[in-house]
């Protein structure tokens, strides 16, 4: 490992320990400080993997204040490991402020790949991958929760949440009002877990299996929404029947060069007509 002092950026498992790298095992046990979310919580994971590496606690109630200690481990020499709870951290997780601030006193930040819940159940949702938006969490209220969805309820990409079990219900409640009842959406639960679970289908109909089973009421959620799919306008004129309608105008009346245009493009010549008038052609 490059000896030079840096903030190491280092995912952990989403549930299953197996998932984590050698790289990442590698890193922990080389720094010289683990900064952790829950320092209690990561202790398992690192206890686990026989890391004894010294840690502290960075999380959203201290990042900032502690940001200036951080760069101040790293300007004696000493690299520095950013762990979060579970994933990738900034992931809907601290450190954000943590990060900015160590690029900004001049030091290295070295990712690692790994584990992110996200991009994890997006790959099995069946839902297209081309292009997403992260949205981390939806709002606690619900006129928070419908004001975040009507604003994105256009939004072409698949659109990816993360959510609690308490509030899953209340979510999917929202989703069918703001995007509609026939939304296709995947929700994916305790995804690397043992009981992991992917239910898709319309949002009315995911909506109803989770109110039937409790149990999809439980452990950590993400769900996932298909983008907005723009309606074919039905009485839209393709380029190249305008191009057509032009030139047979140019030549013959307008009611014919409509009627030809249509015959050759299989369109409806009132369409042409009309748009014949408004182009005057």
């Amino acid at each position: 490992m490059d000896q030079t002092a840096a903030l190491y950026i280092v995912p952990t498992p989403i549930g299953n320990y197996a998932d984590i790298t050698s790289r990442a095992i590698e890193v922990l046990n080389q720094v010289s400080l683990i900064a952790c979310e829950d320092t209690r919580h990561s202790g398992k994971l690192l206890s686990h993997f026989g890391i004894s590496t010294r840690k502290t606690a960075i999380h959203d109630h201290n990042e900032r204040d502690r940001a200036q200690w951080i760069v101040e481990q790293l300007a004696t020499g000493q690299s520095v490991a950013l762990i979060s709870d579970a994933g990738t951290p900034l992931i809907s997780d601290p450190g954000y402020h943590l990060v900015k601030h160590v690029r900004e006193a001049g030091y290295k930040v070295v990712p690692l790949p790994g584990a992110c819940a996200a991009i994890t159940a997006l790959s099995a949702s069946g839902l297209p991958s081309d292009r997403f938006s992260f949205e981390g969490f939806l709002p606690a209220k619900e006129k928070g929760r419908l004001d975040k969805l009507s604003a994105l309820q256009q939004d072409p990409r698949t659109l990816i949440f993360y959510e609690s079990p308490h509030r899953i219900v209340q979510s999917l409640e929202s989703i069918v009002k703001a995007l509609g009842e026939d939304r296709q959406i995947v929700m994916a639960r305790e995804v690397t877990k043992t009981f992991e679970t992917f239910l898709s289908g319309t949002a009315a109909e995911v909506l109803a299996m989770v109110m039937a089973d409790d149990n999809q009421q439980k452990g950590e959620i993400v769900l996932m929404c298909h983008g907005f799919i723009q309606q074919q306008d039905e009485d839209a004129v393709p380029k190249v029947a305008i191009e057509t309608l032009t030139l047979l105008a140019a030549e013959l009346p307008l009611k014919k060069a409509a009627a030809i245009a249509a015959q050759i493009h299989g369109l409806k010549k009132n369409a042409l007509y009309k748009l014949g008038l408004e182009l005057d052609l």
